[in-house]
């Protein structure tokens, strides 16, 4: 897939656009003034993956909190902005890395180049979010409802605010919970501009269905060359968001990381209970941060022929496994062996990476 070209920015010591890997987002859920709060949440997040975290800042203690959060993390802080610009001033004042503003409530013109006076005299870039459920009141009157043409007109608006005064450190994201309108927007806007995109499908749902409808939004966009950075927004722990985030990506053979589950969906040959081995088997494995592919076939069908692709494969028969490391049939394995064998060669395959 031909990646979308743009322009370079970096968030931090991230690099957005201009070719740089696809980097996965996430936002914590914490109260932002409870410090000790925030930061354990990121931390978990960073574990995860996170490469970019965004914390909300409704309020002046909110604001005031960014600069504490900002020196107890490892990874770059982004302050979402809404309502008030004197929020995004104390932020920038905190040391933070980006800032995100909505265009449709962040204030009069007057108050934007406040903002964007600061963000470069501190050389921070700033995320255009534009939201479908929050489009400034005289675009939303002229089309009736959000459209990809009434989302593109609010990004462009204030994005021409911004290089009015020379500022072109821009990511811009234009967000939906259609996947539809979202795609079509963000397709719209490739034809236009070409700053990096921030991807992703807003108020998605719940884990289950979030993380499909995301899947389905995000990897239409992605396997157009479109994203250079994303989050999956999913109701409930954003830890979720990560590892959904880097499912997409490694299912798109856009980036590695962690372990890789292959397993069969199950039918009437099935001889041994792979259900419970891979789900044992990735869950023992969610700590990884090295890439390797596990295999866990139920038959004789597919089972060896997806066994020897893997790394460590296990290719099943009545009541047993074949073992096959790096391609080779090695052995036979009894059923009850068979999580523990697989951990135990990922651990050696990883210890020979290492050298």
């Amino acid at each position: 897939m031909a990646g979308r070209k743009t322009r370079e920015l970096r968030v931090g010591g991230v690099k957005v656009g201009a070719g740089a890997p696809v980097s996965v987002q996430s936002m914590t859920n914490t109260n932002t003034a409870d410090v000790k709060a925030t930061v354990s949440q990121i931390r978990a997040l960073i574990d995860a993956g996170c490469e970019i975290v965004r914390v909300a800042v409704p309020d002046m203690d909110s604001a005031k909190a960014v600069g504490e959060i900002k020196k107890a993390i490892s990874i770059p802080l982004v302050a979402d902005i809404h309502f008030d610009w004197r929020l995004a001033i104390e932020s920038l004042d905190g040391g933070v890395d980006c800032l995100r503003i909505n265009p449709g409530n962040i204030g009069e013109t007057d108050r934007v180049r406040q903002v964007v006076k600061g963000a470069a005299a501190r050389g921070v870039p700033i995320r255009i979010g534009v939201n479908a459920g929050s489009l400034e009141k005289d675009i939303l009157a002229r089309y009736g409802h959000p459209t990809p043409d009434a989302l593109v007109e609010s990004a462009m608006r204030h994005i021409s605010i911004l290089e009015e005064m020379d500022f072109r450190d821009i990511k811009v994201s234009l967000k939906a919970s259609s996947v539809p309108l979202t795609v079509k927007s963000y397709r719209l806007l490739a034809e236009q501009v070409d700053y990096p995109f921030h991807i992703g499908i807003t108020e998605a749902g719940t884990l289950f269905s979030g993380a499909i409808k995301s899947a389905a939004g995000l990897g239409i966009l992605l396997n157009e060359g479109i994203g250079d950075t994303m989050r999956v927004s999913l109701t409930g722990d954003p830890v979720d968001e990560v590892r959904a985030g880097w499912e997409i990506l490694k299912a798109l053979e856009l980036r590695s990381r962690g372990a890789t589950i292959i397993s069969c969906p199950t039918c009437g040959r099935l001889k041994f209970n792979s259900v419970a081995i891979a789900t044992e088997i990735e869950e023992k494995l969610a700590h990884l941060k090295e890439s390797v592919k596990v295999a866990v076939m139920g038959c004789v069908v597919n089972g060896p022929g997806e066994a020897m692709e893997a790394d460590i494969g296990i290719a099943g028969g009545d009541g047993a496994g074949m073992l096959y490391v790096k391609g080779v049939q090695v052995r036979k394995v009894s059923e009850s062996e068979i999580v523990r064998t697989v951990l135990e060669e990922v651990d050696k395959l990883l210890l020979e990476r290492k050298g």
